[in-house]
């Protein structure tokens, strides 16, 4: 700490006891020069002084191991006080509170191992939606569609589902065309549903690639021939925005 602290009034006149904002400024650029010790030392100073910007950084050096190591539970921790210091939507801190809000969620998804948290997915439905319903995140839409077609949380709703992968889908999240195209293909509109899971399969980040090329597999496997080229055909003019 002393160490950290005699770095700060060397190399910027800055110390713990400085303005949370040149703290802020000091501990990004101290980051972006890979001198991640002092980055933590001084986002941690600003944290404490309730500075918005400065939490979020912190948690998130905690949950990606950067310059600390990784520990979930003690982001977990920073991201509740953002969280709970609520804010106005508009307002220059809200990404750094709907970020929270989604990792939050997660953690509650799928439990923090050796720590307090556990899985509660009541409590993460209810995240993903203020996220979706306030904010509009369209990650957030497609993780509570997914919940809710899973019944994690509370009760199966199909409708409801598919209202906010529509919604997700309209921005061009490829995993909720994907998903919402297989229930279309579900219900019987084989072209349109075998459509938006092609497009998708077009615009899936590698990490999400696998499951929606399975799942576009897997719908093609029984369609007939026909509407196999009509779909392949549609595909290229699916585009974000798109109505029904």
């Amino acid at each position: 700490m002393t160490t950290a602290s005699l770095a700060f009034d060397i190399n910027a006149g800055v110390s713990k006891e400085s303005d949370p904002v040149a703290l802020f400024r000091f501990a990004f650029g101290a980051e972006k020069a890979g001198q991640t010790k002092e980055a933590v030392e001084a986002y941690r100073y600003a944290a404490e002084k309730g500075h918005t910007a400065s939490q979020y950084a912190l948690a998130k050096m905690y949950a990606d191991g950067d310059g600390v190591v990784k520990d979930d539970f003690e982001a977990f921790k920073i991201y509740s006080k953002i969280a709970n210091q609520g804010v106005e939507p508009g307002s220059k801190d809200t990404g750094f509170f709907v970020y929270a809000l989604m990792s939050l969620a997660r953690y509650y998804h799928d439990g923090i191992e050796g720590s307090p948290i556990k899985i509660d997915l009541t409590q993460a439905r209810q995240l993903y939606f203020q996220a979706a319903s306030t904010f509009g995140v369209a990650e957030a839409q497609f993780q509570l569609a997914q919940m809710l077609l899973a019944g994690e949380g509370g009760k199966a709703n199909v409708r409801q589902a598919k209202k906010w992968l529509n919604l997700a889908r309209k921005t061009g999240h490829p995993g909720a065309m994907a998903v919402f195209g297989n229930l279309m293909f579900q219900e019987g509109h084989a072209v349109s549903g075998l459509a938006y899971m092609t497009a998708a399969l077009e615009k899936c980040p590698p990490k999400d690639c696998l499951w929606m090329q399975a799942l576009q597999e897997q719908a093609f496997s029984v369609a007939n021939e026909k509407d196999r080229r009509v779909a392949v055909a549609l595909a290229p003019t699916i585009h974000a925005g798109d109505s029904d």
